[in-house]
C-alpha cells in the first residue's frame, strides 16, 4: 500500500511538472553574437530562475559570424533579438519592421583602436589609411562617422580603405591596418593580451567623437505587437531580463561564471569573461530598460547625416515603443 501511495505521489508530481512545463510561455531570444558576458543579463535571468518566476520558458540562441538577428526574426526563428540600433533602423527602412521594446545598454562600447606608429593622432589622420571594419550590420556606425568626416570608403586618395575585419584583432597585430574596430569590453583587451602596450595605441571612442549610436537593444517585429498575448509575454520577458542585468552589474564575477557555464564551445576563459563583464556593467549602468528618447534621437540624427550616403534616409516612425517597459517596470 505504501508503495502504491508513493507511486501515486511520484506520478502526480511528474504530471504537475509536465503541466507546468507545458503551461510556460515559450520565448526564443536570438543573440547578436556568441555566448559571452555581453549577454550576461539573459543568462543570469535564466540561471537564477527569473524567467521561470514569470512563467516563461526561454531559449537563448547564440549568434555568430554568419548569423544576422534581423534575418533570423524575419524568418520566424526568434521572438525577440538583440541588435544594435543602426542595424535595426537600416533593416526597418529596407522593409523588415523591427521595433525596439527595451534598451538595456545605455552607452556605446565601440572604438577604433590604432597603432601609434601609423601616425594617426586624430580623425583628420584617417585619410589615406586602411581601417578595419566589421560587417553583418556592425558597419553602420562606422560608415555614418566616415560620412560625417567627409571621407569616402572606396579606397581613393581622399578617403579610407576599408578592410573587412574578421572578429579578431589580427589586422592590427599583423599591421595590415592602421586602425581596427574594437569594443571596450572585448577586442581592446585582446590587443593588450597580444603584447601591445596601451601607450603604443591611440583609441577613438565613438562616444567621445559625438557619433555614438545605441547598441544591444531588444527588438521584435511590429506586427507581433498587435497580439496582446505576445505583448504580455514580452512584458514578462523584459522584466525578468532587466532583473538579470541588474544582478549581473552587482555580481560581476558570478555573472561571468554563469556565462562560462552556458558556453557550449568552451572557447571563453574565466579571466576574459570577468574583464568583459566588468566593462559591460559600465555600459548597462544607468538603464532600467526603458529607451531614453534623447539617446534614440541622437542615434537617428547621426545615422541621417553624411550627405549623399546616409545609413538611413528618413526619420523612422514606429521604430520604438515604451509600452512594454512601462508595464514591465511598474
Amino acid at each position: 500500500m505504501k508503495r502504491t501511495i508513493a507511486s501515486l505521489l511520484l506520478s502526480s508530481a511528474l504530471s504537475l511538472a509536465a503541466f507546468d512545463a507545458m503551461a510556460a510561455d515559450k520565448v526564443t531570444l536570438q543573440l547578436k553574437w556568441v555566448t559571452q558576458a555581453q549577454f550576461a543579463g539573459y543568462y543570469v535571468a535564466k540561471d537564477k530562475g527569473f524567467y521561470e518566476e514569470e512563467g516563461l520558458d526561454v531559449e537563448i540562441k547564440p549568434g555568430g559570424p554568419d548569423i544576422a538577428p534581423p534575418q533570423v526574426i524575419a524568418g520566424g526563428g526568434a521572438d525577440v533579438v538583440v541588435d544594435w540600433m543602426p542595424s535595426a533602423l537600416a533593416t526597418r527602412e529596407k522593409g523588415v519592421a523591427l521595433v525596439n521594446i527595451a534598451q538595456p545598454f545605455k552607452r556605446s562600447g565601440m572604438m577604433l583602436t590604432c597603432l601609434k606608429e601609423s601616425g594617426v593622432t586624430s580623425p583628420a589622420d584617417f585619410k589615406g589609411k586602411t581601417l578595419g571594419v566589421w560587417f553583418f550590420g556592425n558597419e553602420y556606425p562606422f560608415l555614418s562617422w566616415m560620412s560625417q568626416l567627409g571621407l569616402k570608403t572606396d579606397g581613393g586618395p581622399d578617403g579610407v580603405t576599408v578592410l573587412k575585419q574578421g572578429f579578431n584583432v589580427d589586422p592590427l597585430i599583423q599591421k595590415q591596418a592602421a586602425c581596427i574596430s574594437t569594443m571596450t569590453y572585448n577586442e581592446y583587451g585582446q590587443v593588450l593580451d597580444a603584447g601591445i602596450k596601451p601607450e603604443d595605441l591611440v583609441t577613438f571612442k565613438y562616444e567621445d567623437q559625438g557619433v555614438a549610436t545605441l547598441e544591444d537593444g531588444l527588438y521584435v517585429l511590429e506586427d507581433k505587437l498587435k497580439d496582446q498575448a505576445f505583448k504580455d509575454k514580452m512584458v514578462k520577458f523584459v522584466r525578468a531580463s532587466m532583473k538579470g542585468w541588474k544582478y549581473a552589474e552587482e555580481n560581476v564575477d558570478e555573472a561571468a561564471g554563469i556565462v562560462l557555464e552556458n558556453d557550449a564551445t568552451g572557447a571563453q576563459t574565466e579571466e576574459h569573461q570577468k574583464r568583459m563583464m566588468g566593462e559591460i556593467a559600465k555600459l548597462t549602468a544607468g538603464s532600467n530598460g526603458a529607451l531614453d528618447e534623447a539617446d534614440y534621437t541622437r542615434t537617428v540624427a547621426s545615422l541621417m547625416k553624411g550627405g549623399s550616403d546616409p545609413v538611413i534616409t528618413k526619420e523612422p516612425t514606429g521604430a520604438w515603443t515604451h509600452e512594454i517597459t512601462d508595464a514591465a517596470l511598474k
